[in-house]
């Protein structure tokens, strides 16, 4: 059996590491739609911890658009590191209540942001969506030209919106096996890959969801996952994010231990970045990593 790294956080376009990884492969064919079709505005939705926000803000500024980020929830001050990285990239900040913030893809609430901030290349929470897609499936290219892929490889990648994974599932195209690690609690994200597929006029069947490795949710943890990340780190010297690749790759160890993969299985771990929620997390629980 072989486990190779993915490194995709080494994958951005600047200095600024807030927009490297699979939020460069999301953006990517979405910055040249909008550049075309003469937009100097993008608008998004997003958490206030939000890698997308943060990266949107840093594309924004990097391309010569300006950008408003709809944030969910109150404003509360002074601003997380997150969202001060969006003020300082120029984005302008808006904060909708969860209510509202609910109903952000309804046509009424789009009308009253366009009235209020002009017109935007609107994108989704996340940036998840067809041009998404397309940038991802670059990633399988990449993997085909660095290694052999067939019927023995497995693709793991952590997930949010489930985009990542969903380009990933068309870019290997029914062949080998594309585990899915949520790092929200619940069982929609099955669905959420299903529907963006189905978008997509595919109905490929080679993934899985491995739903057990969300240690409680979103932005939660336990004492094992800290001390995980910390030892991973030193080990390999490959840093993970709190929020996501911590427990793709907890979750991808655990499953070797436990005899989950066939002899001469290939796993190739994506690492999509999401480094600058270390920030967030170090604000919110210190440099010691856990409050626990």
């Amino acid at each position: 059996m072989q486990v190779l790294i993915k490194r995709d956080d080494l994958l951005h376009p600047s200095d600024d590491l807030c927009f490297c990884g699979n939020k460069w492969r999301k953006l990517k064919y979405n910055l040249i739609q909008a550049k075309a079709a003469g937009y100097q505005q993008l608008l998004t939705f997003g958490g206030a911890y939000s890698n997308h926000i943060a990266a949107l803000a840093s594309a924004g500024k990097l391309f010569g658009f300006s950008t408003v980020g709809i944030i969910r929830g109150e404003e509360h001050l002074p601003l997380n590191p997150t969202l001060q990285h969006a003020h300082e990239q120029g984005m302008h900040i808006h904060y909708m209540s969860r209510s509202e913030f609910r109903r952000k893809q309804e046509a009424e609430v789009l009308r009253q942001l366009e009235e209020r901030f002009g017109p935007a290349y609107v994108l989704p929470e996340g940036g998840t969506n067809a041009s998404a897609l397309q940038g991802v499936e670059e990633l399988v290219a990449e993997l085909r030209a660095q290694t052999v892929i067939d019927e023995r490889a497995c693709v793991a990648v952590s997930c949010g919106t489930g985009g990542t994974m969903a380009g990933i599932i068309l870019g290997m195209a029914g062949q080998g096996q594309v585990m899915g690690f949520p790092a929200l609690k619940g069982d929609f994200m099955a669905g959420e890959v299903e529907q963006l597929l189905a978008g997509e006029g595919t109905k490929w069947d080679n993934w899985t969801i491995q739903a057990d490795y969300h240690f409680g949710g979103y932005a939660k943890h336990k004492p094992e996952l800290v001390k995980f990340m910390v030892d991973f780190s030193q080990q390999y010297g490959v840093k993970l994010d709190p929020i996501y690749t911590s427990k793709l790759f907890y979750g991808v160890f655990d499953l070797i231990e436990k005899g989950a993969f066939e002899v001469g299985t290939k796993v190739i771990v994506v690492h999509t970045g999401g480094l600058q929620g270390i920030r967030g997390w170090e604000e919110r629980f210190g440099t010691g990593g856990s409050p626990l």
